[in-house]
């Protein structure tokens, strides 16, 4: 018996490769700082648990409707519709398994599998949308995102990638695993190409909380641009509730496709785990306004301290928990041939475990190096590992 080709040649989120990676020496008994598993290592706050417990003692542990409980679609309606300053309908609103999903989802409603319709993706991105792409067969086209430009796209480069395949473009602000916020004249620019062309827009805005400057700017707000537009998020990194796995995507002409698509596949999101949302999202704003601020000085840590790294050269990221430094110079003075050698040199020699760009799409001509610095963890943890890559550095360089 064969294994599907489509199996065999699936991709992967590499972060839960390396993490396995790092699982397996911690489990020999090896001391491994960990920078490489995107999720805030704060517990899920009381008011969210206490709402779960209760829903449980209540008996609602059962089926429920595939879009998703009503009181949780109108209270999502409400919190990201005043998020964006726009006014959104709970009927467009269906819940899943977590906000990944719809991914799959997004790219089964908008592309025909083996028509040669077109996807535009971020590079670097979460490896999912290109994955996805492929596997449900639509033809993947990688836009660049630039460090030159202070991780956006160059609006005339993207123009380029557009042809009469296109079918959906995905963004994703603010991103991973740069840590950038696309800017309102990219956005609008964008909104101005998807207009033109009638494309399908998904934007991953699943860190939209977690912005250390200014205002989130959602592309559904762009006139024009809302009824094409998926907003993709969840609860999962706001309020430290990713093993919840409670997502969901807004848009109107789609809902219903893609309440279809989640009865075919998970038939619900889990029943408590909803309740669970509805009190994330109507009473533990203060708990992700604290965890948000924790970030940003956490931010503000390793961005120093990578910067004191030879060689390091990191830009300050604007939103998500992920540092994204240029190590080219680093590189060449240590004699070490690209990142992900680097990336594996720093783990089996000091033990600290990070993630390199090629986990992210292909390496973009004349923007160098980069390595992904994950900082959902603790200071000490922050100045312990980037001490010991420091140490590495120098000991290395010729």
């Amino acid at each position: 018996m064969e294994i599907s080709s489509r199996t065999k040649n699936l991709g992967t989120e590499n972060a839960f490769v390396v993490l396995a990676e790092v699982n397996k020496r911690i489990a020999a008994g090896k001391e491994i700082i960990s920078f490489c598993i995107g999720q805030p290592d704060f517990d899920t706050p009381k008011v969210i648990k206490d709402a779960a417990i209760k829903a449980i003692n209540q008996g609602k542990t059962g089926y429920v409707a595939s879009a998703g409980l009503p009181e949780l679609r109108e209270e999502i309606a409400k919190y990201e519709g005043k998020l964006r300053g726009i006014e959104l309908d709970p009927d467009a609103v269906v819940v899943d398994a977590g906000a990944k999903s719809f991914i799959t989802h997004t790219i089964m409603s908008t592309t025909d599998c083996g028509k040669g319709d077109e996807v535009i993706y971020p590079n670097p991105g979460y490896p999912i949308y290109e994955a996805q792409t492929i596997v449900n067969g639509a033809v993947p086209v990688p836009a660049n995102i630039l460090e030159s430009k202070e991780f956006n796209f160059d609006l005339d480069d993207f123009k380029k990638k557009v042809s009469d395949k296109t079918k959906l473009i995905i963004i994703n602000s603010p991103q991973n695993p740069t840590g950038g916020v696309l800017t309102k004249e990219v956005l609008e620019g964008i909104a101005e190409i998807a207009i033109e062309n009638d494309l399908w827009v998904f934007s991953d805005e699943i860190y939209s909380n977690i912005l250390f400057e200014g205002k989130h700017e959602s592309i559904a707000a762009i006139d024009g641009m809302k009824e094409r537009t998926i907003i993709a998020t969840g609860v999962s990194k706001t309020f430290a509730m990713t093993g919840w796995r409670i997502g969901y995507a807004i848009n109107e002409k789609l809902a219903k496709s893609f309440s279809t698509w989640v009865t075919n596949i998970t038939a619900c999101a889990g029943h408590p785990n909803q309740y669970a949302a509805v009190a994330a999202l109507r009473d533990a704003e203060k708990e992700a306004e604290e965890m948000t601020a924790s970030f940003k000085r956490r931010r503000d840590l390793i961005v120093k301290e990578l910067n004191d790294i030879p060689g390091f050269n990191c830009l300050k990221p604007k939103g998500t928990f992920y540092a994204y430094p240029n190590v080219t110079k680093a590189c060449k003075n240590t004699g070490i041939k690209d990142s992900e050698e680097l990336r594996k040199k720093i783990l089996e020699e000091v033990g600290v475990a990070v993630l390199s760009d090629i986990h992210f799409g292909a390496k973009i001509p004349e923007e160098g190096e980069h390595l992904r610095f994950s900082f959902a963890t603790s200071d000490e943890n922050i100045e312990k590992g980037t001490e010991k890559i420091r140490e590495f550095i120098k000991k290395n360089s010729k």
